[in-house]
Order: C-alpha cells, then sequence, then structure tokens
C-alpha cells in the first residue's frame, strides 16, 4: 500500500508514528503494535542478547525467562513522567486537530487530559495537580511522547540520568519486544493493554503474567496485598481498558471496527479474567487485610509459647518491614517468636474479632464458593457484624475477582494484514518480513515509519511533525536571534541517536543534545516556523552537505546520513523530493 497523504486523516495518522504521544495514540490505535516491531527492527534490544545475563536464557523456564528480562529493565531503566522532556500543547490546539477524527464530547470521557477521572479513585484524585499541570491555564496539557528504545536509550546522555528511561507506554512496547527477541515469547501471547492514565502488557501463558512500568506481576503477586500489588491494581480496578492492541491488530473502546483476531481477544479475555480471580483461603485473608483499612478491626490470638498472648494486626503487619518474616502463615510464628513480649496483651483487646475465627472458618471451608464462606463466617461468630461492617465483604469480594472493563467483543472485526513474524527469525529475517509485507499490511506500513526507516518513507509526514509538534527548545530560544540559536545547536554532539539512515525528531535532538545535520537544520527550522510562522524555507540536502535558507540567510550543516533531498516548508504544507 502506499498511503494517501492528500487525506488529511492519512497524514495526520503517520504523522503521528513519528510523535506517538497519547493522545495520537488514543485516536489512531493502530500506531501502538508498530512501534513494539520497530523496536524489534531496531539493533538496540538484540544487543542485550550478547549481555553475559542472558547467558543461556533459552534453556531456562517461562517464569525464569520473564524475571531475567524484569531485573535487566529494573537495571537500565527508569519510569521518567514529566512535563518537560517532550513539551506542552494546548486543548484547543488538540481538539482543532482531531475535530474531523474523534468526537470531542467522547474524547472527554475516555481520556485524562480532557477531564477523564475514572472511577471514585481517581474522581477523588486531582489529576492536574498529580500530573503538575495546576500550575498552568487549564486548556495547557502535555504531549506526552512514547519514546522509541533508541529515545529510551539515549536518557544517559541527559544531566542526572545514568540510565535509560520512558513512560508507561514506552515500557509496554519494550517489554513486549524483548520479551519476543530475549525471552523467545510468541508475539501471539503478547496483549498490550492501554487504559486513559496507563499502560501495561498480558503475557497470556500458563497463569498470566501483567507487566507493569519496568516489573512483572504474577497472579500471586496481583493477590499478595503489597504496595506494588496495590500500584499493579490501580488502572485495571478503576479505570476501562480503552485499547487492547496485538500483532494481529487492534480493539479499542471507542471505535465500531476492531482488526484484531476474534479468537485470540477471545482467548486473551477469558485468560485476563482468570488471572483477576482467586478463591478466598487463610493467605488470600490475610493479603486482604494487608491491602485494606480493615486490619484494625482485628487482633491476633498466640497460643504457642506456653500462654495466651493478644496482638492488634496491624502491629503484625508493621512488624514485617522490620522482619525477614512476614504474616503469611509459613513464617507467621518465626515473625511472632522475635517481637518484644510487651507488644502483646494478656487479654483480648476490646472490640476486635480475632483472626484465629476467621481462619478456622476457612480452613473448614475450602473448596467452598466465596458467597457461602462469607454467610458462614457471618453466622458462626458472634457479633461479628458489630465490628465488621458488610462492607468488608464487599470489598473482599472485589478483591478475590477484579472484572476487568474491556471493549465489548461485539464489534466489526475487519481482518488486517500483519507480518507474519515467528520466533527463532534474526532481526534481518524480521526487518525483510515487514519491509516485503508492507504493500498490503499498514502495520508493517506504519512500523518502517515507527522506527523512522526515512530511505523507505514519504518524507511529508516526518517533516510536519518535526515542524508542527516539537516545541522543548522553543523556551530557551526565546528572545535570541537566528546566529546565536544557529550556534548553539551547531554546538551540540554530531551523532544521530538513530542508526544507518534513520532520522531523529527535534525534540530528541534538544532532549539528548547530538543530533545529525539533518535532524540539526530541522530543529533550527522549527524555531524559525515558530518565531514567524508564514516563513518560506528551503532546506537542501546533498549528501555531507545540508542548507537551510530563509530567502535571507543561509545556514549550513553537515550529514553522514547520504540523502539527496530537497525540503520545502511553507505556511503548514511540505513539499519533499528526492534531487540528483
Amino acid at each position: 500500500m502506499s498511503p494517501d497523504f492528500s487525506d488529511r486523516k492519512v497524514l495526520e495518522k503517520y504523522s503521528s508514528a513519528f510523535t506517538l504521544s497519547d493522545m495520537e495514540i488514543f485516536i489512531f490505535p493502530d500506531l501502538f503494535f508498530p512501534l513494539v516491531l520497530a523496536n524489534i527492527m531496531s539493533p538496540e534490544i538484540w544487543k542485550w542478547k550478547e549481555d553475559e545475563w542472558f547467558k543461556n536464557i533459552e534453556k531456562k523456564g517461562f517464569n525464569r525467562k520473564v524475571n531475567r528480562i524484569k531485573q535487566y529493565v529494573i537495571d537500565n531503566y527508569v519510569f521518567n513522567l514529566d512535563l518537560a522532556t517532550w513539551g506542552l500543547t494546548t486543548k484547543s490546539r488538540e481538539k482543532e486537530r482531531f475535530r474531523d477524527h474523534f468526537d470531542i464530547n467522547t474524547l472527554k470521557e475516555s481520556n485524562a487530559l480532557f477531564g477523564y477521572e475514572g472511577d471514585k479513585y481517581y474522581f477523588s484524585l486531582d489529576i492536574r495537580r498529580h500530573f503538575g499541570l495546576d500550575k498552568y491555564d487549564n486548556d495547557i496539557i502535555p504531549y506526552w511522547k512514547t519514546e522509541t528504545v533508541e529515545a529510551m536509550n539515549a536518557f544517559r546522555n541527559k544531566p542526572m540520568y545514568s540510565t535509560g528511561a520512558g513512560e508507561c507506554v514506552s515500557l509496554a512496547a519494550l517489554y513486549a519486544a524483548a520479551l519476543f527477541i530475549v525471552g523467545g515469547i510468541d508475539l501471539k501471547d503478547i496483549f498490550i493493554i492501554a487504559t486513559p492514565l496507563h499502560s501495561q502488557n498480558f503475557i497470556a501463558i500458563n497463569e498470566g503474567v501483567i507487566t507493569n512500568n519496568r516489573r512483572i506481576v504474577t497472579k500471586n503477586m496481583w493477590f499478595n496485598g503489597t504496595s506494588m500489588s496495590a500500584k499493579a491494581r490501580r488502572a485495571i480496578e478503576n479505570e476501562k481498558i480503552t485499547i487492547v492492541s496485538h500483532i494481529t491488530g487492534h480493539i479499542h473502546t471507542v471505535y465500531r471496527e476492531a482488526t484484531i483476531d476474534p479468537e485470540r481477544y477471545d482467548l486473551f479475555s477469558a485468560k485476563l479474567n482468570r488471572y483477576l480471580e482467586t478463591k478466598i483461603d487463610k493467605q488470600v485473608f490475610i493479603n486482604f487485610l494487608r491491602f485494606k483499612k480493615y486490619k484494625s478491626l482485628f487482633q491476633y490470638r498466640d497460643d504457642k509459647r506456653g500462654k495466651t498472648r493478644y496482638i492488634a494486626l496491624e502491629k503484625l503487619f508493621e512488624y514485617e518491614h522490620l522482619s525477614r518474616y512476614n504474616v503469611a502463615l509459613g513464617s507467621r510464628d518465626a515473625m511472632l517468636a522475635e517481637m518484644d513480649g510487651d507488644e502483646f496483651s494478656l487479654s483480648p483487646l476490646e472490640g476486635r474479632i480475632t483472626l484465629n475465627d476467621f481462619e478456622d472458618i476457612l480452613e473448614i471451608c475450602v473448596g467452598q464458593k466465596s458467597c457461602c464462606i462469607f454467610k458462614t463466617i457471618k453466622e458462626s461468630i458472634p457479633g461479628l457484624l458489630e465490628i465488621v461492617p458488610e462492607e468488608m465483604f464487599t470489598e473482599l469480594g472485589s478483591f478475590l475477582k477484579v472484572i476487568p472493563r474491556l471493549p465489548s467483543c461485539d464489534r466489526d472485526y475487519i481482518a488486517s494484514p500483519y507480518p507474519d513474524i515467528k520466533r527463532g527469525d534474526s532481526r534481518e529475517t524480521i526487518t525483510k518480513k515487514i519491509i516485503d509485507s508492507a504493500s498490503e499490511s499498514e502495520m508493517s506500513m506504519l512500523a518502517i515509519y515507527a522506527a523512522r526507516m526515512m530511505d523507505m518513507a514519504d518524507w511529508t509526514p516526518f517533516i510536519k511533525a518535526a515542524i508542527e509538534r516539537n516545541p522543548v527548545a522553543f523556551e530557551v530560544f526565546e528572545g535570541k536571534d537566528f546566529e546565536v540559536v544557529y550556534n548553539t545547536i551547531e554546538a551540540l554532539g554530531n551523532e544521530s541517536i538513530y542508526s544507518d539512515r534513520r532520522l531523529a525528531q527535534p525534540d530528541e535532538v534538544w532532549n539528548f543534545h547530538t543530533g545529525d545535520g539533518i535532524e540539526k537544520a530541522l530543529l533550527m527550522a522549527a524555531w524559525m516556523v515558530k518565531q514567524n510562522p508564514p516563513a518560506n524555507l528551503s532546506l537542501s540536502i546533498s549528501g555531507e552537505r545540508v542548507k537551510l535558507s530563509d530567502g535571507k540567510s543561509d545556514y549550513y550543516f553537515r550529514s553522514t546520513k547520504g540523502f539527496m533531498k530537497q525540503v520545502d516548508i511553507c505556511r503548514g504544507r511540505y513539499r519533499c523530493r528526492d534531487i540528483s
């Protein structure tokens, strides 16, 4: 296929493949998996396989593979979501940009930056204050662009960073590519889940695994009641899932048409629902109390040290932070043995239910449905409901079974070609498959654009994105004349963060203070247009020689990318052609 850039929507989609903001992915969900494919085509993650840390990883089981990759990600990347990295835009500007592509009222109901606040958890949270936007006019919102693996790695060039970095969508795409390349996980088992405020992966193997920013969450971890599992649960518990993206396509909560294979979506839905549900037992109940506020209603009775002693349950949980043991059944006695005797009372604590009574009933009711167990508990413990509110049992039920608000499977499924990438394929083979299938697969074509393969892409959307959506240097340049700006840009490093004939956007050049001459020239051009929107600019690229002209002055840069191009920029119109 050859994209028709006379179609405004097509041009916006393909230019979005270069900036990949959260907003753009929400509007154009078919951009999501091409980012994963762009990372798979990149040489960067393939270098991980040479690291001693991954020696013989192909011989390890699924869990060991995932944990190895997790630790590598933790050691080499941090989570970054600030307002400065990719700059700011406005609601009004984005509404104007997407007015023909999306219903704005629906946008308000689905996107956090346009008013969506999710359920009770997010409604009580001031979203703008949470993200640091409260100091700006209410119309201001961040771009929050998703980073390719090259941009994630390039954070090492920034002050205060010793590792790579990226936001949640970037980390989800990184994990998906790494699990395929290093872990040998079939892409058909990897699903990216997007909610209005978060993105993570679900790996549909065995009981399932969720990647959450840099961490992984197994089913046992989902129900362990720790602060990490609380964070992992937050998005799926409180938000509707807006997009599920997969190698076969995507499904979106708003769009009637879906391209994901319906059988794979059914499998994903079934596996995710099983992952999010567990049966009540003594250990799970302890995890629930660790996670929720009801621990203060309970006491624990210790009968194993020659006398009967009682202790407030919250004290046991507090002691977990000081001990290598915890309240879990297997290590509870060891923790109790190392606690000071004055922490205990020889008499029952007034107004508290004894945890042991709960646990005795749970032991008897093994295998029964949770609702039957709850009924038995309420009937068997005298005075229970005078102390424990019914609300606790409602929350316990929700803890045991999270019902994800997935996009309805009632969709018009449209089969969409995708590259036939298999485990064991080399990077070269994968790249060839994507290139060869681009004539019929838009996913493959968009992957070429997201990978910045500029020798195969039309430059028009790239130039549009570079000029219109790269503001991070503007504040620094404000008030300076063009010559000073030119000298500042020329003083940056001369190496692109992208290998071969791939190109960075101006924000990436400025953020990481390095760039090829073409990339530097586009940074200069973006500033010139910002200063004078009607500016008529000419960018001539003849091998190593790059000349940017505004009709009055010429600015020269040096490139090693080997392109021969003429680019004309005037009043939001971009003309790009090859020159001999």
